[in-house]
């Protein structure tokens, strides 16, 4: 069956040819002009040697210029590898290799890494930086592109990989998702369409809706919810390079945003910003949520200020992202990650890879069409990951009576302590209502007499008091409120907890703190 993601592009310049789809500061873009954008820079591409199954890498932040290029590629066929803006030259290189890549394309700001990272790899033929000072995707020390480039959309079979996602590698180096065009255009209509579609109103994410892609998109999770589940329904795209609460404010406010994306901390970042009742969000109508797990206090405070349901999800890049979402149809339950999408399983597996009662803690694996083909050139984890036919999420979670399943919490994350398993989100919860904490993660660290201790990292909300201080009322406070085997012992006060390029909270890198 041909299916190509470009075409998500192509079919809305047929229904929406006038309406706004990118909006960056005062540049607003219609759908027929960034359709003409996307088939110049494929007609470029296509000169520079790129040929229909290549690789090309992305290291563009959320800009015109990443849309553009991005569906630019896959219309001449190509394979879309995007890399962190935030990637040293070390990190480019290895990706470079590992990727296959034959083009690198860079935006200005980040030359530096990208250069470096490009000799150092010495197997991508070609290197393209670029800026937007003549428009989305100025080629630095090149020619405008042709307005009157032409280039076909390529005709690619619907297993055919549109994207290679590079997992954070929290074990070994990162490995490469390989996504299909089915994988992603199958999640992003399901995005579009069913995320928001209720027993009364067939909603979806088109004209009159602006989606704030605050979310990287070199990210499943923005990539797909935000940029391609938006262009798919014909909607218009709102760009913030970087999160930062107050500039999230003022480009809702301006944009008139009618859905927010994020992760638990950028929602908690919005909820403590000083001066936020200031900002006129009264435009805002849908609020996702996923990435990590969303305390319950937090999704609690954010619905009663804003008046916006928050609707949690969950998902990996090795499932293009959504597997599971708290569809409006149903119900919501705080501090689920609501029920199975359209077209796929989700079940909970002991070690020997049997179902558990309803009720118990086990892995969450998964099966259905949002599913990787597999890690890229790596057969063994492929085969590893797939167990039984099963996606091995890595994940520890339960479902309950309804069909609704729960994150308990990563595999790897989980604490033996003394025998008894903990389970970090559990202790988080804790932290999290306690007044004056703001940020909290828990990690294991290794004990003598116990195996492993519990020790919790915590950021404070501004004026509440010292670290010593708070420590021993965090302690008292944990104690009342969770079982010997499971409240924190070790406490460190730090001004802010480590975070990824998403928002998430590294606790890979609390624990090799804990180490030193």
């Amino acid at each position: 069956m041909a299916l190509n993601l470009a075409s998500v592009l192509r079919n809305s310049d047929r229904y929406f040819h006038d309406e706004t789809a990118l909006i960056d500061g005062e540049r607003r873009i219609p759908y027929g002009e960034l359709a003409a954008r996307v088939e110049a820079f494929a007609s470029y591409v296509a000169r520079l040697g790129v040929r229909k199954g290549d690789k090309v890498a992305l290291l563009i932040p959320n800009k015109m210029s990443f849309t553009v290029a991005y569906f630019g590629i896959l219309q001449l066929g190509g394979t879309v590898v995007p890399i962190s803006f935030l990637s040293v030259a070390r990190e480019v290189e290895y990706l470079l290799k590992d990727s296959d890549a034959v083009l690198l394309v860079a935006w200005t700001a980040y030359a530096r890494a990208a250069r470096e990272g490009f000799e150092r790899a010495g197997t991508c033929r070609r290197l393209v930086i670029v800026n937007e000072e003549r428009g989305p995707l100025t080629i630095e020390d090149g020619p405008p592109l042709d307005p009157l480039g032409r280039c076909d959309i390529a005709s690619t079979n619907a297993d055919d990989t549109a994207v290679i996602l590079y997992t954070s590698g929290t074990t070994g180096e990162p490995k490469g998702a390989e996504l299909t065009h089915f994988n992603m255009f199958s999640n992003a209509q399901f995005s579009a369409e069913r995320m928001l579609w209720n027993r009364t109103s067939f909603q979806t994410l088109g004209p009159g809706n602006v989606t704030l892609a605050a979310l990287p998109l070199f990210h499943s999770f923005g990539q797909t919810c935000n940029q391609n589940a938006t262009l798919f329904a014909g909607g218009a795209l709102t760009y913030l390079e970087r999160f930062e609460a107050e500039a999230a404010l003022k480009v809702m406010e301006r944009d008139r945003v009618t859905l927010f994306s994020g992760v638990p901390t950028m929602y908690f970042q919005l909820l403590h910003f000083p001066g936020a009742e200031s900002f006129d969000l009264s435009s805002l109508r849908y609020c996702f949520s996923g990435g990590a797990a969303m305390p319950v206090d937090v999704m609690r405070a954010f619905d009663d200020r804003y008046k916006v349901q928050i609707l949690e999800g969950y998902g990996l890049s090795e499932t293009s992202p959504v597997a599971t979402f708290n569809v409006l149809w149903r119900p919501r339950k705080p501090g689920s990650i609501g029920v199975p999408i359209f077209g796929v399983e989700v079940k909970v597996f002991d070690d020997q890879d049997r179902e558990v009662p309803v009720g118990e803690v086990g892995e969450v694996v998964i099966r259905g069409y949002n599913i990787m083909k597999g890690y890229y050139k790596r057969p063994e984890a492929t085969a590893k990951a797939f167990s039984g036919g099963w996606f091995h999420s890595g994940d520890l979670g339960r479902m309950d009576e309804d069909g609704y399943f729960y994150i308990v919490d990563r595999k790897k994350d989980m604490i033996i302590r003394g025998g008894f398993n903990v389970y970090p989100r559990e202790v988080e919860e804790v932290l999290y209502s306690h007044p004056c904490v703001r940020e909290a993660a828990v990690v294991g660290v290794p004990d003598p007499q116990y195996g492993e201790e519990v020790k919790a990292y915590v950021s404070l909300k501004a004026g509440d008091g010292t670290p010593s201080v708070i420590a021993e009322d965090l302690k008292r406070f944990c104690r009342e409120n969770l079982s010997a085997t499971k409240y924190p012992r070790i406490y460190e006060v730090l001004p802010d907890l480590p975070k990824g390029p998403t928002g998430k909270i590294l606790r890979k890198e609390l624990r090799a703190r804990a180490k030193v």
